[in-house]
């Protein structure tokens, strides 16, 4: 699996989503720290780079990032809204300077839905124009999709309406809101709940699985998707023990991530996938501990399908080693779980 790491060419966008959570900052990244982190990159042995933002497309620094990574040996991807590439000749010249793979938002197949989301009408047809066009233009697209309280319900819908319009798409990802702290805190109806979309992205996963498709999900607990564990974005870093690395335009700076945990509540204590498992963001926060409960399986044949082969009897042990270890930043305090578990759930 390729190693990628990501940076924040802007955070500008015509956008407006609802729960976005990299809202405009009024900070561009500089074209010599643009260099300086795709030096590093290649240094470090990364593959490529996924440019991001805000909606990178909007950034001056579009083309020469396209342009210089291809010189240090880095292949380019984009994560994007596809308001801008659903103009041919921008696509074609994104192409030319060095793109090789997008990763399109689209959350919903419903377009009042999308549109709502976004706040920005005609951005589902716009996205249906870009996608209309990627075997044409040449490269490859995923599908990124943010889990809300608009799309809870038929996450399993959109992978089948894609698929049946789309049927180049072969992989799709899904991030469950981050719902701290920029807009998403001004639109809390956003939030949904982990019962909300767990059978929906169970059938969607099953749907893709069924027709040779990947997928992954990202702050998704693993008793909500224990199926499909070995397609946690978190389970597969923890499991083949890699890092991340990303340039924020915000507070946050440049982030060499190398831990995966988020909470950890009184159930992943039983719970056999707990040296396996991210836990639930924003526990005790925004998100609650008692939507968790303990899975009773062996987690050894995960490892397994993550690493697609049986895994190294040290390697086993490391993880399994991992049980009851805690995030010194991200696991809630007993105090502040006592005063969440006090809250009506």
């Amino acid at each position: 699996m390729a190693n990628l790491g990501y940076l924040q060419l802007t955070r500008n966008c015509r956008q407006n989503c609802r729960f976005c959570s990299n809202p405009p900052t009024g900070i561009d990244l500089e074209e010599a720290e643009m260099r300086g982190l795709i030096d590093d990159l290649a240094g470090m042995g990364y593959d490529g780079v996924i440019l991001t933002g805000g909606e990178p497309s909007l950034s001056p620094l579009l083309f020469p990032a396209l342009a210089y990574a291809r010189e240090k040996g880095l292949y380019s991807r984009m994560i994007t809204n596809g308001q801008h590439l659903a103009d041919p000749a921008f696509f074609r010249k994104c192409v030319e300077a060095g793109l090789t793979h997008i990763h399109v938002s689209l959350h919903s197949y419903r377009p009042e839905v999308h549109d709502f989301i976004t706040r920005l009408p005609g951005s589902w047809e716009a996205i249906r124009r870009t996608l209309s066009m990627v075997p044409e233009i040449g490269i490859t697209a995923d599908i990124n999709c943010v889990i809300n309280a608009y799309n809870a319900d038929h996450l399993h819908e959109n992978v089948i309406w894609l698929c049946d319009r789309f049927p180049f798409l072969r992989h799709f990802v899904w991030n469950n809101m981050d719902p701290d702290g920029n807009r998403a805190e001004d639109n809390p109806d956003c939030v949904p709940r982990h019962y909300e979309f767990q059978v929906s992205l169970e059938l969607a996963m099953e749907y893709l699985h069924r027709t040779g498709r990947t997928f992954r999900a990202e702050r998704v607990p693993l008793c909500y998707m224990r199926r499909f564990a070995w397609a946690s974005t978190e389970t597969r870093k923890i499991v083949k023990e890699e890092e991340r690395c990303i340039r924020f335009l915000d507070k946050k700076g440049f982030v060499h991530q190398l831990e995966f945990l988020h909470g950890k509540g009184a159930a992943c204590e039983a719970c056999s996938f707990d040296p396996i498992c991210a836990g639930m963001f924003s526990m005790a926060k925004t998100f609650d501990e008692r939507e968790l409960s303990p899975v009773f399986e062996d987690p050894r044949p995960v490892l397994k399908e993550v690493l697609g082969h049986e895994p190294d009897p040290a390697l086993v042990e490391r993880i399994l080693g991992r049980r009851g270890r805690r995030s010194p930043s991200e696991q809630p305090s007993p105090e502040r779980r006592a005063a969440a578990l006090a809250r009506p759930l």
